[in-house]
């Protein structure tokens, strides 16, 4: 596993590759509150096979680092999306199979839809497309669900996730995904990129922007606008779900094939909860091969 970095515009993004320089790139993009670790499992039997697989850091976690301290430490989706934009093209990475999920999953619905240009294919998982709602058309066990999201709307909230935010993260996996055991050092390897001194205000900012309180970085006003009409995906996409997530409730994902141009297929996954690829690695390896002949 070889430890790199690369510049874009705003940012310098950590990544580790793994597998030949010129196999088929895959981009594996974690999700929150997790970091590349929870590729694990998956990375090096790809590698293995062939492939050429890099797992960025996303913003605020592990080494990624901005590259201005003056620079708006979003969370935003429009963020995300263009950051895997820009890494896809700091690396010209071509003809690009990105699995993502969770916030992973979001930024890889933003380059199917706004940069498709560099995408093979998309795995997304416990993340669906288009899910913006006013909370009066939500299920109320969902609105209940997303207890941390309006946490932060209070100044205690945010303290939380600035000084308790182990606790909380903990307390996240456990009740996201009821059925997995994992352990200390499990935990423990992952909560270590959330130190990085971005993770909070980033987490805080992702939050606040879904639901309307506080404004994306003026850098992503367009991505925002396009989003907001949600274009279609245009690229081909399997959907990952699973069936006990307690986070994105399985129903989140379900009836959205008409956002999507291309191939689109959707598999829900018996017991698995939110945490799919450290729950069900062998699923999500399945999906990548269905993009590459590994």
């Amino acid at each position: 596993m070889e430890h790199r970095t690369i510049d874009t515009p705003w940012l310098r993004i950590a990544y580790e590759e793994i597998g030949r320089p010129n196999g088929d790139p895959i981009v594996l993009v974690h999700g929150w509150p997790d970091d590349v670790r929870c590729w694990d499992a998956i990375a090096p039997r790809l590698a293995d096979a062939g492939a050429r697989v890099l797992t960025p850091y996303l913003r605020g976690c592990g080494p990624t680092r901005f590259h201005s301290p003056n620079t708006m430490r979003s969370g935003a989706i429009a963020a995300l999306g263009q950051d895997l934009a820009d890494f896809l093209g700091a690396l010209d990475l071509r003809g690009a199979t990105v699995v993502g999920y969770d916030w992973g999953a979001r930024a890889g619905y933003v380059g199917g839809a706004l940069f498709p240009e560099r995408i093979r294919g998309l795995v997304a998982m416990a993340a669906g497309y288009a899910t913006s709602q006013p909370i009066a058309e939500m299920p109320y066990d969902l609105v209940k669900a997303y207890w941390y999201e309006w946490l932060v709307a209070t100044e205690q909230g945010r303290a939380a996730i600035m000084r308790d935010r182990r606790r909380m993260a903990r307390y996240l996996w456990q009740t996201w995904s009821p059925g997995w055991q994992f352990t200390d050092e499990e935990f423990e390897r992952s909560a270590a990129s959330w130190d990085n001194d971005d993770w909070a205000p980033i987490s805080i900012h992702a939050y606040q922007q879904r639901w309307g309180d506080v404004a994306g970085a003026p850098q992503h006003e367009n991505i925002e606008r396009r989003l907001a009409a949600a274009p279609p995906i245009r690229v081909p996409t399997i959907v990952l779900h699973g069936a006990v997530d307690g986070d994105n409730f399985v129903e989140t994902s379900a009836g959205k094939d008409r956002y999507f141009l291309d191939t689109y297929e959707r598999t829900v996954l018996d017991g698995i909860g939110h945490f799919i690829p450290r729950e069900a690695p062998d699923k999500v390896i399945e999906a990548v091969r269905r993009f590459n002949a590994l």
